[in-house]
């Protein structure tokens, strides 16, 4: 299934291995966002909604252009990270989405989509 296929590869010309023999998973180097593929053209906020999710995206993934298409578990984030997003999401929207809903729609657009209509033209900035 998608969802079990890594995110990141990270290319290594041999495992680092303790003096037992065995893979050392403290050496391994941590995949930067930096080797994650962009896709071509991004695609900007279009509204005052999109534009928040976006600042939230951008801020808890450490990614500065973030487009409303960009998965969130694409570009680095995890599940941790999605209940951080959605309690700032109930902060600054003051609604209360659920795990599945974040999982099911991972980009903006899609999270956009299930924000109350109203919300998109108070949150115009």
């Amino acid at each position: 299934p998608s969802y079990m296929v890594p995110a990141h590869f990270v290319i290594l010309g041999a495992l680092p291995l303790t003096p037992n023999g065995k893979v050392d998973r403290k050496a391994l180097p941590a995949p930067s966002i930096q080797s994650v593929a962009v896709t071509a053209s991004v695609a900007a906020p279009r509204n005052g909604t999109e534009k928040a999710l976006a600042a939230i995206w951008s801020e808890l993934l450490k990614v500065d252009n973030v487009g409303v298409d960009d998965d969130f578990f694409d570009l680095g984030g995890h599940s941790l990270m999605a209940f951080k997003a959605l309690s700032r999401i109930r902060d600054i929207f003051e609604v209360d989405l659920q795990v599945q809903d974040f999982f099911e729609n991972p980009t903006i657009a899609g999270i956009a989509m299930l924000l109350p209509k109203t919300e998109s033209s108070t949150m115009a900035n």
